[in-house]
C-alpha cells in the first residue's frame, strides 16, 4: 500500500504498514473527502450487506463489535435499531471476507481496511492489492502488479474495481434504503449514486 516516507521508488508496489498509533501514514493528496459519511443517499441493512459481500450474519455482527468493519452510515443504538452500510462498506466486507479465506492476518487486515476507507471512490476502481501472507501491498498499475509477482512475494491478488462492479451487481437484485427518508428501495440500482461519486472524484 502507498504511505508517505517509505523510501520506494515510483512504478514499484507500496507495502502498507502503520505507525506507532495504529493509523496508517497518508500522503494529504490521498485523504477522502464526504464518502461513506451521511452524505451517501443509499444504505444497505445487515442481512442485505451479507448477501452482497458472501458473508454470514454472524461474522457482520462480529466484524462490527470489535471494530474491524464498522456500519459508516449507521450503526446499531439500542434495541430494534439496525446497522446500515454503505456501498463502499460492502465492498470492504468482501475484500475482508476474501483476505481472511486465504489466511491473512488480522493484524493486516485492520490496516488495509483503514487505508480503503481512506482513499478516494476513484483510486479504489484503480487498485489492486496483493499479499504474500504476511504483507498487504497496493499496485495501482500492471507494471507493479508484475514487479511484485516478478519478485516472489505476491501469491495473492484483489482487483478492487471488479469487487465493486461485483457489488453493484449485487446490490442491483436486493433491497436499499433511502438515508433520508427511511424508503425501501426494491431491486436498487446504484448506478446513478455510482456515477455521481465518480463525477466529484474527477
Amino acid at each position: 500500500m502507498r504511505s508517505s516516507g517509505d523510501g520506494s521508488a515510483a512504478g514499484s508496489p507500496y507495502p502498507l504498514h502503520s505507525d506507532a498509533a495504529g493509523q496508517v501514514p497518508m500522503r494529504s493528496a490521498e485523504v477522502r473527502s464526504g464518502a461513506g459519511d451521511a452524505s451517501d443517499r443509499i444504505g444497505y441493512r445487515g442481512p442485505t450487506a451479507c448477501a452482497a459481500a458472501g458473508i454470514t450474519y454472524r461474522q457482520l455482527d462480529y466484524w462490527a463489535r470489535t471494530g474491524l468493519v464498522e456500519p459508516s452510515v449507521r450503526s446499531a443504538q439500542g434495541s430494534g435499531s439496525q446497522r446500515l452500510y454503505s456501498f463502499r462498506d460492502v465492498v470492504v466486507l468482501k475484500i475482508v471476507k476474501r483476505f481472511l479465506d486465504t489466511g491473512v492476518s488480522l493484524q493486516n487486515i485492520r490496516t488495509a481496511v483503514q487505508h480503503l476507507r481512506d482513499r478516494e471512490f476513484a483510486d479504489l476502481e484503480r487498485m489492486t492489492l496483493m499479499s504474500d501472507g504476511a504483507t498487504v501491498y497496493e499496485c495501482t498499475s500492471p507494471d507493479e502488479v508484475v514487479g511484485l509477482l516478478q519478485g516472489g512475494q505476491g501469491v495473492f491478488g484483489i482487483a478492487v474495481g471488479v469487487v465493486c462492479r461485483d457489488v453493484e451487481a449485487a446490490v442491483s437484485q436486493l433491497h436499499g434504503e433511502r438515508v433520508d427518508t427511511g424508503e425501501t428501495l426494491i431491486g436498487n440500482h446504484p448506478a446513478d449514486e455510482l456515477a455521481r461519486r465518480r463525477n466529484r472524484a474527477v
